[in-house]
């Protein structure tokens, strides 16, 4: 099919199905259900030494994950923030301080910026997601079951992810960083928030080893379709129902 041809009601069906879209390089629009599926157990993300030191830096501008602290501090100049500050596009990496991961102060916050999150997700080869998938995951946003988290540094757009949730499963879509570590936050804060929410599956979908080092294990796809169906008979304030 057509990218022309995507729709949100067509995206929740397949979803439904354990089935998700991805664009080929032809740009036509074929679905997908992995043998195995990579989910993340919602008690959180395997987190390195160097990641737990990373956290202690990052102010949460969301209540709902105050209760996975004292990993993780508030800074005062942050104290009254409601939302982080204004957009600019990401600019590199930081200094080489900061990739060294010695002056990291991180912002997180959810569905601020939903398109600038898919948008950043592009890649300049070998990538899956069309104008057509911005356009549709967008509405998807809009109608209020598709979800971003945001990770910010010195009022900049620097790492995030994106997703949509169907019943109590959150099928996380895709992630970027352009800083160092920025990517792991946005996974870190986005799993706590789903269990917060009363999701019961963090889908990820296909397996890699960036992934499986962060404590994705595989599925097979019929336990999968089984968890989904008990999934799709629940709701959180983030889902649409089936």
């Amino acid at each position: 099919m057509t990218g022309e041809e995507l729709t949100p009601w067509l995206i929740r069906y397949a979803y439904s199905q354990g089935a998700f879209p991805m664009t080929m390089d032809e740009g036509a629009v074929e679905w997908f259900q992995p043998v195995n599926r990579a989910l993340f157990d919602l008690a959180g993300i395997h987190t390195s030494r160097s990641l737990r030191r990373v956290l202690k830096t990052v102010d949460l501008l969301d209540q709902a994950l105050s209760n996975h602290k004292p990993q993780i501090r508030q800074f005062p100049v942050h104290k009254n923030v409601t939302r982080p500050a204004p957009y600019t596009s990401p600019s590199g990496s930081g200094t080489e301080r900061e990739r060294k991961g010695t002056n990291y102060i991180f912002s997180v916050s959810f569905d601020q910026a939903f398109e600038d999150v898919m948008r950043a997700c592009l890649r300049p080869g070998d990538n899956w997601i069309s104008e057509d998938f911005i356009r549709v995951y967008t509405q998807i946003h809009i109608e209020g079951w598709g979800h971003s988290v945001e990770v910010w540094q010195a009022g900049n757009l620097v790492g995030g992810l994106y997703g949509v949730a169907i019943g109590s499963c959150f099928c996380a879509e895709s992630m970027f960083h352009c800083a160092a570590n920025a990517s792991k936050v946005a996974l870190w804060a986005m799993v706590h928030k789903c269990r917060s929410l009363g999701f019961t599956i963090f889908d990820a979908q296909v397996m890699n080893p960036h992934l499986e080092s962060l404590g994705a294990y595989p599925v097979p796809h019929s336990e999968y379709m089984e968890m989904l169906g008990r999934a799709l008979e629940k709701s959180t304030d983030w889902s649409i129902t089936v």
